[in-house]
């Protein structure tokens, strides 16, 4: 894939960032659904499998509460809201790396 010879592993880490994003925040917006059972991805794991350019499906896991609901809904709002919190600046320092290095070669190209 050319995108990782210029970008190296940033360019599919902020993919999985921005997928496990859009999964945390399903998470949030479902804390009061009856019997939703809350998924996270494991990153690290995800990360490799894509490297071996292998589905990252493998690394998508329900998430287990520490103290159970009665409704049967596994989302805890404060591991959650955690959860999001750390991704989010991950996804920004990504972000901003794969920003740098666009500029970097931009520049580059005009012969700067």
């Amino acid at each position: 894939m050319a995108s990782e010879k210029l970008f190296g592993l940033h360019a599919t880490a902020l993919q999985l960032r921005s997928q496990r994003m859009m999964m945390l925040a399903s998470n949030i917006a479902n804390a009061a659904t009856p019997n939703y059972k809350a998924r996270d991805i494991d990153f690290a794991k995800a990360l490799d499998l894509a490297q071996q350019g292998a589905s990252t499906e493998g690394a998508i896991a329900y998430r287990v509460p520490v103290q159970a609901s009665l409704d049967g809904n596994t989302v805890e709002m404060a591991t959650e809201q955690t959860a999001y919190a750390e991704n989010a600046l991950a996804y920004r320092s990504s972000l901003s790396f794969l920003s740098g290095r666009i500029n970097t070669l931009s520049r580059a190209l005009k012969g700067e």
